[in-house]
């Protein structure tokens, strides 16, 4: 009888406990977002904070190894403009970059936690237009080979899906590449944004909560 109260208590604490232990996995993953070009954060129509670019070792990440140089130029073309107001992006987030004099790279570091994320990559390009060649990594993994800014005063905007983090960080790094045959092969960024997706790995709490009981009876 003693055996069975302690038991049942056992499984009680396990029903109770084990959704916050859930709960707190499922809140690992963070929504972050970065301004190219800035070392103040930067409140968009949305509300949405974007983190200064320029900054390092903050709660949220910032660039590693070398600090990035700054551009800015508060100019888009009628067709940029509606490309970001269509993407839901304010135009200053492509005013402004931050940018490595080749051989330099730009190398971020974002506190994410662990899980799957959206990667969106945005640029406003003002002065090589067309002429910018440069790869874009995503922890690693050569995600946009042999990449090319576009035109004078236009922007693009591009998203790498399922991209998984398992390190507690999301690291990204953007190098110029000879290969892609441009005279400019400074890379750079105006923002990016990262977007958890899924569930996670969260451990389902009857799961659980059946196997610790299975151990307990075997005992």
């Amino acid at each position: 009888m003693k055996k069975l109260l302690i038991l049942l208590t056992l499984a009680q604490f396990m029903i109770c406990a084990v959704p916050i232990s859930v709960l707190a996995k499922s809140t690992e993953k963070k929504e972050i977002r970065v301004i190219g070009g800035k070392k103040d954060d930067f409140k968009d129509s949305k509300g949405r904070i974007w983190h200064g670019g320029q900054q390092t070792e903050k709660a949220w990440g910032g660039w590693i190894e070398k600090e990035p140089r700054t551009a800015e130029v508060k100019t888009l073309t009628d067709a940029a403009k509606a490309k970001a107001d269509k993407a839901g992006y304010d135009h200053a987030i492509f005013h402004t970059v931050s940018w490595a004099q080749f051989p330099d790279t730009v190398k971020m570091a974002l506190k994410t936690g662990n899980g799957v994320f959206d990667v969106t990559y945005l640029v406003g390009e003002h002065w090589s237009p067309s002429n910018r060649g440069f790869d874009i990594f995503i922890e690693g993994k050569n995600v946009q080979p042999l990449y090319v800014t576009p035109g004078k005063d236009e922007i693009d905007i591009k998203t790498y899906k399922n991209v998984s983090v398992t390190d507690g960080a999301l690291n990204l790094h953007f190098a110029g590449n000879k290969e892609t045959g441009k005279g400019d092969l400074n890379a750079m960024f105006s923002g990016i944004e990262v977007i958890p997706v899924g569930k996670g790995t969260a451990v389902n709490p009857k799961s659980k909560l059946a196997t610790t009981w299975s151990t307990i009876k075997e005992q």
